[in-house]
């Protein structure tokens, strides 16, 4: 519905920060040709920003969304054959000879890289981690930060499969437990296979998604299902988010992963959850403090049980917190006296 006001706004971000110089624009949900060109007018008047694209508002661009957020590509049938229609939409909308050529012309942005190697000689370890439609909410740089740290990656689906593949640890990423809580609970025998590994002191990582699944049960909308029974509280699905953006979390001692640099430290991470703990009993170890954000009850988040470590938040493998290589020795000095 914008025609006059794209000139202000425009004007108005170059204004904001005179550093920041913005060469083009792409218009988005454009409402037909005779809308296009009056933008078109309007911005070349008014402004000295190029138009690279103009893109019209078509149901074919439209992504399913659910109560987190967009539907994971993982969980929608057709995926690349959608991607591909809208690629073949851009691509007419949009100039992208001179979206790369404005591209060109910025400066190069320098990139600071974590050390991930393993340590020299240092055995490799099999993760196994949740991967179909119910659990796929993975980082792609987390994962290639688990192989560069000495990990092999090995995909097991909670929902198919009838037990875990061979493995020194776990990692039970984040997802949608909820919208497949039958399917969850009618896979009995995988389960068990999680919760036997846990009992047995398998090194295990779940995130949000994953610490649902560990619960003893699952609730949303009035329906109740069991799940692995490692943690015991129910969890709820509530109408409104219950924790939401960026958390700073401080480790305790009971965090059970080496810290590289020694002594506890300050993790930032992100939540994002419409499910909440209930029933918790008192008593359970924590591995971290909530400095900022929700987690599991407002003070704590990452439940410590043996080997385990279950939270609301997702991790992300930085410089400042290399996760993944903290991670993989904790499996790998778990795994060692079971190789003897």
């Amino acid at each position: 519905g914008m025609t006059r006001g794209v000139a202000p706004l425009i004007l108005g971000y170059q204004a904001f920060d005179p550093d920041l110089r913005i060469l083009g624009v792409i218009l988005n949900k454009v409402g037909g040709s005779r809308h296009e060109s009056k933008l078109r007018a309007v911005i070349e008047h008014y402004t000295d920003v190029r138009v690279l694209g103009a893109v019209q508002r078509s149901d074919a661009l439209r992504i399913d969304e659910r109560h987190l957020g967009l539907v994971p590509s993982n969980e929608l049938a057709g995926s690349p054959e959608q991607i591909a229609r809208m690629a073949a939409l851009l691509r007419d909308q949009v100039d992208l000879a001179a979206l790369r050529g404005v591209s060109d012309m910025a400066p190069a942005v320098p990139r600071l890289e974590a050390e991930r190697l393993p340590p020299p000689g240092a055995p490799e370890v099999t993760l196994a981690y949740a991967a179909d439609s119910a659990f796929g909410f993975y980082y792609a740089g987390d994962l290639e930060a688990l192989r560069a740290a000495g990990a092999r990656l090995v995909a097991f689906s909670p929902i198919h499969d009838r037990d875990l593949p061979p493995c020194d640890g776990l990692f039970l990423g984040g997802g949608f437990p909820e919208t497949h809580m039958q399917a969850l609970e009618a896979n009995r025998s995988m389960r068990q296979a999680v919760a036997g590994f846990v009992a047995r002191g398998g090194p295990v990582y779940a995130e949000c998604g994953g610490l649902m699944y560990l619960c003893d049960r699952l609730t949303w909308q009035g329906n109740t299902r069991k799940l692995c029974g490692v943690i015991p509280a129910g969890v709820e699905m509530h109408d409104k988010p219950q924790g939401r953006g960026y958390v700073q979390l401080r480790e305790t001692a009971a965090h059970p992963w080496p810290a590289i640099d020694g002594g506890g430290r300050t993790v930032r991470a992100h939540e994002f959850h419409y499910s909440a703990l209930e029933s918790v009993p008192d008593g359970l170890t924590f591995g971290y403090v909530v400095e900022r954000g929700h987690g599991l009850d407002g003070r704590h988040d990452g439940i410590v049980y043996r080997n385990l470590l279950a939270s609301y938040a997702h991790l992300r493998d930085t410089h400042d917190h290399p996760w993944a290589r903290r991670f993989v020795e904790f499996v790998r000095d778990r795994a060692a006296p079971r190789r003897l």
